[in-house]
């Protein structure tokens, strides 16, 4: 596969990049992002652009790809609605539309979260945004749409950008596991399932925890 991943600079995003350059299914790795990655391998590539709004610049670029990997998203802390609903749906939606009409056999496999709202009508702000970029991600004409729900992420060894607030309380991860098998889900096995989305296919376009820990070991 040729893939293109965003949000690289990000915990999820790094993971899910480290875990395509390592696989024998992926041939060529895009990064699309505002800065590079800081990484170097054989098989990856930059397009670097300031204004995710307006792909048009670079969208000839973004032809041939048979998988995205969408990792790209800020925190709703301090936000409110409107700035967030522009930042989130708005964005995503737009790299997705400029994406389908490059890619028609693409699969997209969207990162969004645990808790998140299908019905768009919940209390949580949050929630309703990424809840309507889920529904309408669905939408568009791509061969194969995935709506990742990760909730607790483990990291790995050597990831960079890591979140600081992980390292205050990964001592929990442990225990986590021992009460709920489906509390927690690594890095790794949220790329591995991205991976194995693309390359043959899940029962459910929405994926909680059960689901993402699930398809990686298939």
């Amino acid at each position: 596969m040729r893939v293109i991943v965003t949000g690289a600079s990000g915990m999820v995003g790094e993971g899910v990049l480290h875990e395509c350059l390592n696989s024998s299914l992926v041939k060529e790795v895009v990064v699309l992002g505002r800065k590079s990655c800081g990484i170097t391998h054989p098989k990856l590539k930059e397009i670097l652009h300031s204004n995710f709004h307006d792909l048009s610049p670079v969208a000839d670029q973004l032809k041939g790809y048979d998988a995205c990997y969408f990792c790209a998203g800020v925190s709703s802390v301090g936000k409110k609605e409107e700035e967030f609903y522009h930042l989130t749906y708005k964005l995503t939606m737009h790299v997705a539309e400029t994406l389908a009409k490059q890619n028609s056999n693409m699969t997209f496999c969207y990162v969004s979260g645990a808790g998140t709202d299908s019905s768009e009508k919940g209390r949580l702000m949050w929630a309703r945004v990424k809840g309507k970029t889920e529904n309408d991600l669905v939408k568009l004409p791509f061969a194969q749409v995935y709506n990742f729900r990760p909730g607790i992420i483990e990291s790995a060894p050597g990831m960079k950008n890591t979140i600081k607030l992980y390292h205050y309380f990964k001592w929990l991860i442990p225990i986590i596991k021992l009460i709920s098998k489906n509390g927690v889900v690594s890095l790794a096995e949220i790329g591995q399932a991205m991976i194995k989305a693309a390359t043959k296919g899940y029962k459910k376009q929405v994926l909680e925890v059960k689901d993402i820990k699930e398809l990686a070991a298939s």
